[in-house]
């Protein structure tokens, strides 16, 4: 069915909501809930095909030409379709550095627009955001370089003639710009605010990718975002003084965030003995699963 479903999207266009987000749901589930050795062919098949990829790179730039919907809570049938279309670039480019599949056919797109639409999010819906991290989590982690995308950002896309970067600072970020990484920052910050759970899992993990690209890139940078003193106030609207309120995931991890890239400023002595004395005290066998596995990420960097 793979072959057939990728070349029916391929004959496609973007406006084929009813048609177009249960086939690109398809090929997402066949790449995630398929075997390893039926995962590779899975993704060759995806990458060889020509117009299925042309389709997908219709369907992200709608992500900026489309308007904003009255109601940010509100998943049209358009954004259904955008949150598909991430998720399966996500994945393809995951599963493409993977395996080293040849690629037929690049993606193109514009990094700018890309952190514009979670930095200035105009009442895009939750679960399309969700998506959009989902896609920056994996270009990160391959440091921009995927056979199966490229990148124009601010210092690529004026061809010979694009100015060098203002700083050595971004020099050293490329294709990032530090008031990118700022303004993103602050961005997922406010984002963790709302206490949405699939928003704060994937903002939590667009946080840590995020400033281990960082690390790589420039140690002073990284170590400069990880200890900014607003993550305090952060943790502090998180800890809402609710019962066992150190030992819900996101906080979790984001401690162990601040504790790997050494933020004593914003995570002290007496916050490691509370979240300690809590788990004491919890019954562990009663814990959630993403509970369970923050905890042990937490203890082990401590």
């Amino acid at each position: 069915l793979l072959f057939p479903v990728s070349n029916l999207c391929g004959k496609c266009r973007p406006r084929d909501t009813d048609l177009l987000q249960p086939s690109l749901n398809f090929l997402y589930w066949n790449l995630h809930q398929t075997t390893p050795c039926s995962q590779q062919r899975a993704v060759a098949v995806l990458l060889s095909n020509v117009s299925l990829l042309e389709l997908l790179q219709k369907v992200l730039e709608c992500t900026w030409l489309r308007s904003p919907p009255s109601e940010p809570a509100y998943l049209s049938s358009e954004d259904a379709l955008l949150c598909s279309g991430w998720l399966l670039v996500a994945s393809l480019l995951l599963y493409q550095h993977r395996y080293n599949t040849k690629v037929h056919q690049t993606l193109s797109l514009d990094l700018t627009e890309v952190l514009n639409a979670v930095i200035f999010r105009k009442k895009k819906p939750i679960l399309l955001l969700v998506s959009i991290m989902q896609f920056l989590r994996a270009v990160l982690r391959q440091n921009f370089s995927s056979s199966l995308l490229v990148i124009i950002g601010q210092n690529t896309a004026q061809g010979a003639t694009q100015p060098q970067p203002s700083s050595l600072q971004d020099a050293a970020l490329h294709p990032l710009a530090m008031r990118q990484v700022f303004s993103l920052v602050v961005s997922l910050q406010n984002l963790l605010v709302h206490k949405d759970l699939p928003l704060s899992q994937a903002v939590v993990a667009c946080l840590e990718t995020l400033v281990e690209y960082l690390y790589v890139k420039n140690q002073d940078v990284a170590l400069h975002v990880a200890s900014q003193p607003w993550h305090q106030f952060l943790l502090f609207t998180l800890l809402n003084g609710g019962q066992k309120s150190f030992l819900q995931p996101e906080v979790l991890r984001l401690m162990t965030l601040f504790l790997r890239y050494q933020s004593s400023n914003i995570i002290s002595q007496k916050e490691i003995s509370q979240i300690l004395q809590e788990a004491a005290e919890a019954n562990l066998a009663e814990l959630p699963e993403a509970t369970s596995r923050a905890l042990h990420l937490f203890l082990c960097q401590v």
